[in-house]
């Protein structure tokens, strides 16, 4: 059974048995991808038009544009239902990992400092590869714990850039 949670509000539990059910009662559906990439489904006689605006893999979210409306559906799937029932729910979350330079490369610019506090997507160093300034980005919350670079500096591939807690 997948647990999915639209908008943070509406809870739904679906089974893939034999037939599809949400909520215990079954569901009559049909989707087809059309040549825009959307997606055109039929539901209990209703028709309607859908978009995969974002899929995030990590935090298993999907961001849907259904009819004209915005949906973020958070989905859950049994080894996530299983970790939280034995109460370690963030055990195959995603750790904080260090930034290491992908390719050698030269520091243009560190954009944080130690003990900032940064988000996930914040800019946090610009290192220049192969002529083209690449924007390194935070992967996910984390606090700055030690810039290992200084700007103006070459490094190498896989080189620790910056440590965070």
């Amino acid at each position: 059974m997948i647990k999915a949670t639209v908008n943070g509000k509406s809870a739904f539990s679906i089974n893939q048995d034999a037939t599809i059910t949400c909520n215990g009662q079954a569901v009559d559906w049909s989707a087809v991808q059309v040549p825009s990439g959307d997606y055109s489904i039929i539901m209990d006689g209703n028709s309607y038009q859908a978009q995969v605006l974002k899929v995030d893999r990590e935090s298993k979210t999907v961001t849907l544009q259904i009819n004209q409306q915005q949906y973020e559906v958070a989905i859950e799937e049994p080894i996530d239902q299983l970790l939280a029932s034995m109460g370690i729910k963030d055990a195959l979350a995603k750790k904080v990992n260090d930034i290491k330079a992908p390719m050698p490369g030269l520091v243009l610019k560190v954009l944080v400092t130690p003990g900032q506090v940064i988000h996930k997507g914040d800019p946090v160093l610009i290192l220049e590869a192969m002529k083209m300034e690449n924007v390194f980005k935070a992967a996910s919350d984390a606090v700055v714990k030690e810039i290992k670079v200084a700007e103006r500096t070459a490094v190498e591939k896989g080189e620790v850039l910056i440590v965070l807690e």
